[in-house]
């Protein structure tokens, strides 16, 4: 094959201008999981189709595009996750030490009656066949990929002043139950996708208390592990 075979198809690879990235190191460090701060109003279609558009542009292990995302807007539905989640959320709650239970029951977590959209993320672990090139040794690389999406639709929803929450507290039955997922689709994330207007300047469990952040030079090796 000769090496410039597909040289048209290449382009230039030139830094960003100085605002375009500072936009987007603005999207990454004031990127917030929101519990409860979510607006009523309805995302428009065209948007929603965009934040769709920068997660389906997420890499993937050998290009197998994994992911499905379905959309959940009815009232009734989105209920009775928030029924199924609220049982899972007892149950949480009770794995705590008694000291920490009461800061993690006094956390709003309303966001899936509040968001007028939810969306729940999927892999298709055989969308590309049995063997994919990059996973052959190590089988998580698909599930790794649609996390890439998630995070891709949640920096273009903050670009856009869009808030997500990402709800992992269930049982996986009781949503493959709801959404009437096939057995050997996995899912990866109930992503709550509604307008906001105001955000936590740092991270919610932080400012309450739960968690700060680590310093950066504290989890940085150099060559092997645990070498500052």
């Amino acid at each position: 094959m000769r090496p410039d075979l597909f040289a048209d198809a290449l382009m230039p690879a030139e830094e960003f201008p100085e605002r375009d990235r500072a936009a987007v190191y603005r999207a990454i460090e004031t990127r917030r999981d929101v519990r409860d701060q979510f607006l009523p109003e309805p995302l428009p279609d065209d948007l929603v189709g965009r934040l769709l558009g920068a997660a389906h542009a997420a890499p993937s292990v050998g290009f197998m595009q994994p992911w499905n995302f379905i959309l959940v807007r009815d009232p009734e539905v989105r209920e009775a996750a928030w029924q199924a989640f609220s049982r899972a959320n007892e149950e949480a709650a009770e794995m705590f030490p008694q000291e920490r239970r009461k800061v993690y029951q006094n956390l709003k977590l309303e966001g899936i009656r509040k968001a007028p959209l939810s969306i729940c993320v999927t892999c298709d672990p055989e969308r590309a066949g049995p063997v994919v090139i990059g996973r052959t040794h190590d089988p998580r690389m698909d599930v790794f990929s649609a996390v890439c999406a998630v995070q891709n639709l949640w920096l273009a929803a903050r670009a856009e002043g869009v808030g997500v929450g990402w709800v992992s507290i269930f049982h996986e039955a009781d949503l493959r139950a709801l959404l009437g997922i096939p057995e050997g689709i996995q899912i990866v994330a109930w992503l709550c996708v509604g307008y906001v207007d105001r955000l936590y300047r740092e991270p919610e469990l932080a400012v309450k208390g739960w968690r700060q952040r680590l310093l950066l030079e504290d989890l940085v090796f150099n060559d092997k592990w645990g070498r500052a």
